[in-house]
C-alpha cells in the first residue's frame, strides 16, 4: 500500500532582478528545480533519497512536508492532497533546531504540547525515547551543555515522540564526526526495526549511509531534478555494524554509485559554466 504518492512534482524559483538563471532555467528569472518527479512510496516503508548537490532533494521534502508548495503536480498522503503542514508527518532537519530555552527533556515534550497530550504522559512519554536514544540523566541539561551528537538525538526523540505516520528526515546526520554519525545511523535503524516501522523519506549525499539505511534507494539527476533510478537495497534486517563490512552492502554501494556518478560530473559541470559567466 503507498503511504506518499507524488505526481509530476515540479518546483520553480523566482530569482531577484540582480541573479542570473543557470542554462536549465525556462525564463531568465526562474529557476527550475524539480521537473516533473513521479514517486510512490510504501506504507511503512525506509526509502532514501540521493542526487548532487543542488538538484532539489531537500525542495522535494520540503514539498512533501506541506513546507513549500510545488509550482505543479501534487503530493498526496493517504490519498489526501498536501497544501500545508500536516499532523501526520514530522520533520528532522540538518540543524538540530531545538529550542535553547527548554530542557532536553521539554524539547522533546513540545510536539506532544501541541499535540494536547497531558503532562504526565508525554512527560512518561519522552523519557522513554530519551533512554531509547541514550539520553537518561541528560533531561535537565539545555541544548547549549549538549554536544551536536547529542543534540540530534533530542531532536529525533522529539519527532519520533508523536508516533508520526510519517518522518522526513533531511540530511540529519550531515554536521556530525563520522563516528558519532555511524552510532546514529545504528541507533535510528534499530529504533526503526524495532518499532512501527513509520514510513521515512531521507535525504542524504552519502552513499554509505543510503545503503545502510534504506529498503529502496531513489537516484535524482542534477537539476532540474528527475527521478533516474530506483534501486532496491536487498540487504537483510536487522542491519547492524556488522553490515557495513559484507559483500552484499558493497555491491549495493556499488550500484547506488554507477546510477549516480554521471548525475555529479554533470551537475560540477553546470556548476563551473555557471560560475564562468
Amino acid at each position: 500500500m503507498d503511504k506518499i504518492v507524488a505526481l509530476g512534482v515540479k518546483k520553480k524559483f523566482r530569482l531577484k532582478q540582480s541573479q542570473k538563471a543557470n542554462r536549465s532555467s525556462s525564463a531568465s528569472n526562474e529557476v527550475e528545480v524539480l521537473n516533473g518527479l513521479n514517486l510512490r512510496v510504501r506504507e511503512g516503508e525506509f526509502l532514501v533519497l540521493v542526487g548532487p548537490s543542488g538538484s532539489g532533494k531537500s525542495v522535494f521534502l520540503d514539498i512533501i512536508g506541506g513546507l513549500t508548495t510545488a509550482s505543479g503536480g501534487a503530493v498526496y498522503i493517504d490519498d489526501k492532497l498536501v497544501d500545508g503542514p500536516s499532523s501526520k508527518s514530522a520533520y528532522v532537519f540538518q540543524q538540530y533546531a531545538l529550542f535553547p530555552w527548554r530542557t532536553a527533556l521539554s524539547n522533546i515534550e513540545f510536539g506532544m504540547e501541541n499535540q494536547g497530550i497531558q503532562k504526565e504522559e508525554r512527560t512518561d512519554r519522552a523519557q522513554k525515547w530519551m533512554q531509547k536514544f541514550g539520553l537518561s540523566g541528560f533531561e535537565d541539561r539545555f541544548p547549549y551543555q549538549l554536544s551536536g551528537g547529542m543534540q540530534q538525538r533530542v531532536a529525533i526523540a522529539r519527532a519520533l515522540a508523536r508516533n508520526p505516520e510519517v518522518l522526513l528526515m533531511d540530511e540529519p546526520f550531515a554536521a556530525l564526526d563520522s563516528q558519532t554519525r555511524e552510532t546514529l545511523q545504528e541507533e535510528l535503524i534499530r529504533t526503526w526495526e524495532e518499532g512501527e516501522r513509520t514510513t521515512v523519506v531521507f535525504v542524504t549525499h552519502s552513499i554509505d549511509e543510503a545503503v545502510f539505511l534504506a529498503d529502496r534507494v531513489v537516484v535524482v539527476t542534477a537539476r532540474p531534478a528527475e527521478i533516474k533510478e530506483i534501486i532496491e537495497i536487498d540487504l537483510p534486517r536487522p542491519r547492524d555494524a556488522n553490515t557495513r563490512s559484507s559483500c552484499e552492502f558493497t555491491a549495493n554501494r556499488h550500484k547506488v554509485w554507477e546510477a549516480l556518478k554521471l548525475e555529479v560530473s554533470r551537475a560540477q559541470q553546470e556548476s563551473q559554466l555557471a560560475a564562468a559567466r
